[in-house]
Formats: C-alpha cells, structure tokens, sequence
C-alpha cells in the first residue's frame, strides 16, 4: 500500500521540482523578473496618492496630526495620503525618508516624497505635486496647500 501512495505521489513531487528549476532559469536569465520588497510603487499608485493629498487642501496643520478630522502635520499628511491608496509609510518625516528609494531630484515623478534636511536631520516632507510643486502641510498656523518647492536642497524619494 505504501509503494501504491508513494508511486501516485511522485508525478506531483516531479511537477514541483520542475517549476522550481523553471522559476529559478527564469530568475537567471532575466533577475528583474524576481520579486522583491524594494520595488517602487507604480505611477499609477504615485498619482492616486497626490489625487488624497490634493483633496486635503484646507484642513488645517495640527503637529502630529494624522487625519482630516483632527489636522495634518508634514508627514501625517504623507502618511494619511500613501495609506488611503493602501501603502504604509512610517510617522516621521525622518522614518519616511529612511524607508523610500532614493531618486535624483531631476526624475522626480508626481507623487514621490520631498524631503527637507539640515545636514543629516529630515525635519519637513511634502507631496511632489510636479513643476516645482509639493503639497504639504507647512506649519503651525497654516493649512494643507499646494506650494512652489523654496529650495534646491531638498532629498526626493520614491515610495516602495
């Protein structure tokens, strides 16, 4: 009986062997196919995020806020943005930057994060909104806004 078992069993064992050596000829002739936690969310996702950003325009800046309800700080509002198209971003402005793809400022694409440093500090990150724009929650006494990014020293990341 146990050969009977072990006779039916292995077609299904040599299946599997099979696709494994597929999948890893297939990983050896083109690595880009590997799946991997680093990747970059698609522009598409990117987009859909700005779209959530854009619509808070006037809620008022509230430090440490995270909603529309209570107020946004800088990366409340990224957060609460990313998380609306179903990608988690940590809390801090500091914590978001350590956990994006770093991207030449020049290829920045809608969407992707804009971070402002003093030396190796992260203390402001916005929204890139395209041509020279960011939407971002600014500081105490403001509100959510579209705004011209002020600076050429500023750090771009692309959200995983």
């Amino acid at each position: 009986m146990s050969t009977t078992l072990f006779s039916s069993a292995a077609p299904s064992r040599r299946a599997s062997v099979v696709i494994a050596a597929l999948f890893g000829l297939t990983l050896a002739v083109n690595p880009m196919s590997a799946p991997t936690a680093d990747a970059a969310v698609s522009a598409s996702v990117a987009v859909r995020a700005i779209h959530v950003a854009a619509s808070e325009v006037g809620v008022r800046y509230r430090y440490g806020g995270t909603s529309p309800r209570t107020g946004f700080d800088c990366s409340g509002l990224t957060q609460y943005s990313y998380a609306r198209v179903g990608k988690r971003l940590p809390r801090t402005a500091q914590q978001q930057y350590r956990a994006t793809i770093r991207i030449n400022n020049r290829n920045a694409r809608v969407g992707d994060l804009v971070f402002f440093h003093f030396g190796s500090t992260i203390y402001h990150v916005g929204i890139y909104a395209g041509h020279g724009y960011m939407y971002a929650a600014p500081h105490s006494g403001s509100r959510v806004k579209k705004q011209k990014i002020w600076t050429t020293q500023y750090y771009t990341g692309r959200v995983r």
